[in-house]
């Protein structure tokens, strides 16, 4: 992957609030994973916050209404307002992907794959990957074809943990309400536990929780950290020369 010139005047477009804090993690990751020294240095985004969407996993397991019209009209209108691509932080709004890509004229990002690429980067030779993620990205099968796609194995949680997986994301993060930092450990013990050589975040409030935790480990693989440098390197930025920031 390498960085484009940048263009001033067309700005990458950011599909967020898929949840709001999410978002603004994510900005602040693109903004710290930037290699820059002065403000013009940093890269030019379009913000559109739309937390109303209906609720991903909600919607795959039949409690509401899709997400995909608004998903798709975010993208046109991004579009339109001048981005020249479009960042999605949102693991399960990837299930939507190719009807976003097919209303518009400009690239959408793919924050799965760009995951499972760099789980390859930070474990070379890696065979088996972890994820944890919501219930609706795991039965949507997205890191499942992007795994394979990559010739890698995926592990996923056991029933009970990943009912766990669900209660640190709805009830914890996305509640407000603060998450041991043993629960997270025990659900990546438990996946290692099973084989994986390293665990990717497949939801943006797990990356969220990282943050606030203050985790340091090249084997847990961020889905934010991945897209926003995606994102700098789309938009024209530099990356920082350290992975961690």
């Amino acid at each position: 992957m390498t960085a484009a010139d940048p263009v001033h005047g067309q700005p990458g477009g950011v599909a967020g609030g898929l949840g709001p804090v999410a978002t603004v993690h994510f900005l602040r990751r693109v903004v710290e994973l930037t290699d820059a020294r002065r403000d013009q240095d940093h890269v030019d985004l379009l913000v559109w916050q739309h937390g109303s969407i209906p609720d991903r996993t909600g919607f795959l397991r039949g409690e509401n209404e899709s997400p995909e019209p608004a998903l798709v009209a975010d993208a046109v209108a991004l579009e339109r307002a001048g981005a020249r691509f479009v960042a999605v932080p949102c693991n399960t709004a990837i299930v939507w992907v190719e009807p976003m890509r097919a209303a518009v004229g400009i690239e959408v990002l793919d924050i799965v794959a760009e995951t499972v690429a760099a789980a390859r980067e930070a474990v070379p030779g890696i065979t088996r990957l972890g994820v944890l993620a919501t219930d609706g990205t795991l039965a949507a099968g997205t890191y499942a074809r992007a795994a394979e796609r990559a010739g890698l194995e995926l592990v996923v949680p056991d029933d009970a943990d990943q009912r766990a997986v669900m209660a640190v994301i709805y009830d914890g993060v996305k509640a407000g309400r603060p998450v041991p930092r043993g629960d997270f450990d025990r659900l990546v013990e438990h996946l290692r536990g099973k084989g994986a050589q390293a665990v990717a975040l497949g939801c943006t409030e797990l990356s969220v929780l990282r943050g606030d935790l203050g985790i340091e480990d090249e084997t847990i693989v961020d889905s934010l950290d991945s897209l926003a440098r995606a994102t700098i390197l789309r938009a024209g930025g530099r990356l920082r020369e350290s992975r961690r920031v």
